[in-house]
């Protein structure tokens, strides 16, 4: 069965293609290389022993979409990951994020409806719950305004999918909404690739680590949480990639209760900035340099899932812990350091 992956060469979709391939699916990735790198794709065929076909698309140009789907009318299934991700960048750079997340999405949509199996899952987020009112967020939590028009570009994402599966009864669509991926595959063939300076903490973690950088900003120290700073849900790649294959296989055996359906990924339990680099310090062996300066805009106290529906329902756990998670960013960031 064949399947596409659209930024199939990114952080959580390339783990998502080794998994789909380790299930035996056939896939087929869309990828414009913005924000990754082909030699991404030597390292899913590593692990899996298969190379998986490859098309450098930008899914902004709607012919070249149109143009792909003409030629590949036996998918099965598409896996949307394809979006620009960074929440700074994108307070700065509206209109980008907005034509890049949203425009591709409908174009996305427009030549999934002309397929005979239309199966879609979107890579969504909890930003769309912003500062939840209660701890852990279910996803019934109600969606708030976006702190960032990356966060609104998510929730926009899933009103376009969950309008479009009203009148289309064919379309069938899960959203994933995803709290903090992190780590890499155990084999260190890929991981997270920030390209600059990195957004997310870990990747700074594991730089500043290896000497790359000079020490680590810890954004506020005086939150009310145990120890004062952020508390975030950090799930290893690893299992993130797994629930995403379970979706599929959902929507194909037609497990689905609707056509539209929404699942928080995460470990339901908060870890806290410290607590992140704690974990680090144990994996590495080493002290991670790091100062705790002001608050960041945008940063909210505390999130982490509540992750019922998505074990009772999906049928999907997580399996590794915060340390797995730290011990195979550092083994990545090592040999990626030593390349």
């Amino acid at each position: 069965m064949k399947v596409l992956v659209t930024g199939g060469l990114g952080f959580i979709g390339s783990h998502t293609v080794v998994e789909l391939q380790n299930k035996g699916f056939e896939v087929v990735i869309i990828d414009n290389l913005s924000n990754s790198s082909i030699d991404v794709l030597d390292g899913i065929t590593a692990i899996t022993g298969i190379k998986p076909h490859f098309e450098k698309i930008d899914l902004r140009e709607k012919t070249d979409v149109v143009q792909f789907f003409e030629k590949h009318k036996d998918i099965v299934g598409v896996i949307h990951f394809a979006a620009s991700k960074a929440v700074g960048e994108s307070v700065k750079e509206p209109l980008m994020y907005y034509e890049n997340n949203i425009g591709t999405l409908v174009y996305m949509l427009q030549s999934v409806s002309k397929l005979e199996k239309q199966n879609f899952i979107f890579s969504s987020s909890c930003t769309v719950y912003g500062q939840a009112d209660e701890l852990p967020i279910t996803e019934n939590a109600p969606v708030k305004p976006a702190e960032s028009p990356y966060g609104n570009t998510k929730q926009i994402g899933e009103e376009i999918i969950r309008d479009t599966c009203k009148v289309n009864d064919k379309l069938r669509s899960i959203a994933l909404r995803y709290f903090n991926p992190i780590g890499a595959h155990p084999s260190a063939e890929i991981g997270e690739l920030p390209i600059g300076v990195p957004q997310n903490l870990v990747p700074y973690i594991t730089q500043t680590g290896i000497g790359m950088r000079e020490q680590l900003s810890v954004f506020g120290g005086d939150y009310e949480t145990p120890d004062g700073t952020c508390v975030r849900d950090y799930i290893h790649v690893v299992d993130l990639a797994k629930a995403h294959v379970i979706a599929l296989e959902r929507l194909l055996e037609d497990k689905n209760l609707e056509n539209y359906e929404v699942f928080n990924l995460g470990t339901g339990k908060g870890s806290s900035v410290l607590e992140a680099i704690h974990s680090f310090d144990r994996v590495s062996g080493k002290k991670l340099k790091y100062q705790i300066v002001g608050r960041r805009e945008g940063d909210i106290t505390a999130a982490y899932a509540d992750t019922t529906r998505a074990n009772d329902v999906l049928g999907w756990k997580t399996e590794l812990s915060l340390d797995d998670a730290m011990a195979s960013a550092w083994k990545w960031e090592q040999k990626i350091r030593n390349k």
